[in-house]
């Protein structure tokens, strides 16, 4: 294999496959990135065998090849190259001569052969929708994922594709977010999975503005093939948790006896600064809703008080109702609206936080010290 590749199409290329190499594997194929050049592109790929995801990047191939060469080390040099273009030159013993400039470097490899083969998506299931879109449904929901590796079905986004609609559920036990996209065509089959955080979290990173994401599923996996308006043109492939999701649907409350709305950024600067005087122990802030009044209280023995009065639109009755401010504050960051709506029923119901577009959040209230 010889190519010729400008040292910022390289450095894509390796910045978008590197994140899922695990160092310390017990396969050392797999501390690795495959190199396949053919056809004026370079083709980098990177797994952990969870998740995969490959890179095309323009070079110019003066001989078609594979090989496979430890990710990090390469991606450390290449980095610190200062000329703008790199030759590689690769031998039968899959050693890979690396010239810059003046600079020198001659990397041991491993055979492509022992990479693990990419899963085929041929008789898939697919849907389309823009990278911006997808992009937005992730960041609105992925907080509310639970870390717990006791509830391993919660450990990710859980997709439902029915109809002409794509929805996103992320729930830890203690709160909710969903949020429903309108798909263009209608797609072969209704389908429902679960996909880990890990996956998630990578496809978050290599999520654009422009372009488009190919998802693919079938069995216990999914892809997700990006292609971008520049023509870069990404792939991820993920495994899927096995396992059923819970009914998400019966803890959203049908209806609430009140609806207040609220400035958003008024609301989460008022709890960003509330929640300064909550600690570790007593981790809740209080809502208490009078006659055109919010007040908000985080109250803490051996810490100290505070107290915030918003000016609202409200005839309601009185209702007060504490929630972890962490979690009320986690949506308020990732919404753009200026307006939000919370539904409330009494002090032991769940909270409703609303937009204007199809995205719901339901908060579990926190049972606190009637003294406090």
């Amino acid at each position: 294999m010889k190519i010729t590749i400008a040292k910022e199409e390289f450095i894509r290329g390796l910045q978008s496959v590197q994140n899922v190499v695990n160092p310390r594997t017990t396969l050392p194929v797999l501390s690795n990135v495959l190199l396949e050049a053919n056809d004026g592109k370079l083709l980098l790929t990177a797994t952990d065998l969870d998740v995969t995801v490959s890179c095309t990047v323009k070079a110019d191939v003066s001989e078609e090849g594979r090989v496979t060469l430890p990710a990090k080390k390469l991606f450390g040099i290449v980095r610190e190259l200062s000329t703008p273009e790199i030759e590689l030159n690769v031998d039968d013993k899959q050693v890979c001569s690396l010239h810059a400039g003046a600079s020198f470097f001659k990397i041991v490899g491993l055979a492509a052969n022992e990479f693990p083969p990419l899963p085929g998506f041929q008789e898939a299931h697919r849907i389309t929708i823009s990278q911006e879109r997808l992009r937005g449904m992730i960041k609105k929901t992925a907080y509310a994922v639970s870390s717990e590796e006791s509830r391993y079905v919660l450990n990710g986004i859980f997709f439902s594709i029915k109809e002409f609609k794509l929805t996103l559920v992320a729930t830890d036990g203690r709160r909710l977010a969903l949020i429903e996209e309108e798909l263009e065509e209608k797609p072969e089959v209704q389908e429902q999975f679960i996909v880990p955080t890990k996956a998630i979290n990578e496809l978050n990173r290599l999520l654009n503005d422009g372009g488009t994401v190919l998802v693919q599923f079938q069995d216990n996996q999914a892809s997700f093939h990006l292609e971008g308006e520049d023509g870069a043109s990404t792939l991820l492939i993920s495994k899927l948790i096995e396992g059923s999701y819970p009914n998400y649907a019966q803890v959203i409350p049908k209806q609430c006896k009140e609806r207040v709305s609220l400035v958003r950024e008024e609301l989460l600067h008022a709890l960003r600064r509330a929640e300064i005087m909550t600690s570790d122990k007593a981790h809740s802030v209080k809502f208490a809703f009078s006659e055109n009044n919010l007040q908000i209280t985080a109250n803490t023995p051996d810490v100290g008080e505070a107290r915030e009065n918003i000016a609202i639109n409200y005839a309601g009755e009185d209702i007060t109702v504490s929630f972890n401010p962490l979690y009320m504050m986690d949506p308020l960051k990732v919404l753009e609206d200026d307006e939000v709506f919370l539904e409330l029923s009494d002090e032991l119901s769940p909270g409703v936080l609303k937009v204007q577009s199809p995205f719901i959040y339901v908060i579990m209230p926190m049972r606190t010290n009637p003294s406090a």
